[in-house]
């Protein structure tokens, strides 16, 4: 018998801050096995809204729902062992070497006492090999560059193999090499099965990778579905007030050219 896919859902939700409203009745059902691309513009609710998805900030009004029980009622320390969050722009507060770091990311999975049992720390191995971090295992992660610590803060979220990944621009500060590595990585875990969303800026990336998008303007839900479908020039021209031109969405030779 296969086993069932996670399903993570949002209903209606509002969320208002300082008498502005931040998000506007939003709803939408995320799947595993599905990466879908979160873009819209700078203030249109995104991080607000991966918040409310991970479980980390109480709606206005609305729910989220997984597997069919709202996230309220779920125990914290099992919806951290289900699902992992990274947030935009990341900072490493303490000069922790990098291994411990990435080993954070197993702390929901950790006995309550004794150390690293080998299973979890060759996962630890394993994330710092897959993320490009071993010259950087022993260094401090306070020192890291912007690219190294994003590399090192997907590898923690991603140590403790989560079902479901939000992560708030993963891509942020990585070169070509790192952002293109960053994105197959998150498109492989989707096709593993791994309910995967991530803010994305870069759209030629977002329509060569992602299954499934969600476009926010302005606190409002105004597309979603598959790529082919919600990537449009003339999507693109409501929501960011660009003219542009899409070939290819959904398909791995994919672009979009601002003209």
């Amino acid at each position: 018998m296969s086993t069932p896919q996670t399903r993570l859902e949002a209903h209606g939700i509002v969320v208002r801050r300082g008498g502005r409203t931040i998000l506007d009745g939003v709803s939408l059902v995320l799947e595993g096995g599905q990466f879908t691309g979160l873009i819209g513009p700078n203030g249109s609710g995104k991080s607000t809204l991966m918040a409310v998805l991970a479980g980390l900030l109480v709606p206005d009004a609305g729910e989220v729902v997984l597997d069919g029980v709202p996230l309220a009622r779920i125990d914290r320390r099992t919806l951290a062992r289900r699902r992992a969050y990274l947030p935009q722009s990341p900072r490493a507060e303490w000069p922790l070497p990098v291994e411990r770091m990435v080993a954070l990311g197993l702390t929901p999975h950790l006995p309550a006492f004794g150390g690293l049992p080998a299973a979890l720390a060759a996962r630890v191995d394993a994330a710092i090999a897959q993320f490009d971090l071993g010259a950087h295992r022993y260094q401090p992660a306070t020192t890291l560059s912007g690219g190294e610590l994003a590399r090192a803060m997907l590898a923690r979220a991603l140590v403790g193999e989560p079902e479901l990944l939000l992560a708030d621009e993963p891509l942020a500060g990585l070169d070509p090499r790192h952002a293109l590595d960053g994105i197959g990585r998150l498109s492989a875990l989707a096709g593993r099965g791994t309910l995967v969303l991530a803010s994305l800026h870069e759209l030629t990336l977002a329509a060569r990778h992602a299954t499934r998008l969600a476009v926010l303007r302005e606190g409002r839900l105004v597309a979603c579905g598959p790529t082919a479908e919600a990537l449009t020039a003339g999507m693109l021209h409501e929501v960011f007030e660009v003219n542009a031109c899409v070939t290819g969405a959904g398909t791995r030779t994919a672009s979009v050219d601002f003209t």
